[in-house]
């Protein structure tokens, strides 16, 4: 079954998928509206899930599943990815992608996790630059601490050297 993002529990279990690229308004619509049909028949074990997407910045992909209605299994988890993959070679986009996320002067920038340190030092990255956490694991976690400055990530580290 699916119902809104603002409808959905805010303990639900999120899972967040960050594009390579910026997306039109236009593929984040149509990338809505796929997911919201194809969530609308989720299951788990023969069981309907309760979900719900979202594009947040034209650049991540969010799923939820309401755990208190039925919990998502493996298979069901995996028919999700699988979907994510599916919407991505439909518009020519990795939603895999691994580097750091961050919002620079021009919106939404990224680094390769190995390039942190030089953004740092070449201060494309300071400590009060927001970052995204995309390991958070419920909508509250989501609305509360997935946008987060550089200094209060995982990314502290580099600051302490500079």
């Amino acid at each position: 079954m699916f119902v809104t993002f603002d409808q959905i529990s805010d303990a639900a279990r999120v899972w967040i998928y960050q594009a390579n690229r910026s997306l039109s308004d236009n593929e984040s619509a149509g990338i809505e509206n796929a997911l919201a049909g194809t969530l609308a028949n989720w299951n788990a074990h023969g069981q309907p899930l309760v979900g719900s997407a979202k594009v947040l910045y034209n650049r991540f992909v969010v799923i939820a599943a309401d755990e208190a209605a039925n919990q998502p299994s493996g298979c069901s988890i995996d028919a999700s990815t699988r979907w994510i993959k599916q919407i991505g070679e439909q518009v020519a986009v990795d939603f895999f992608d691994r580097s750091v996320a961050f919002i620079g002067q021009n919106g939404i920038d990224t680094v390769a996790v190995g390039e942190v340190k030089q953004a740092v030092l070449t201060q494309k990255i300071v400590p009060s630059t927001p970052t995204f956490n995309n390991l958070v694991k419920t909508k509250a976690q989501l609305l509360q601490n997935w946008e987060t400055p550089a200094v209060e990530s995982w990314l502290k580290r580099f600051f302490a050297a500079v």
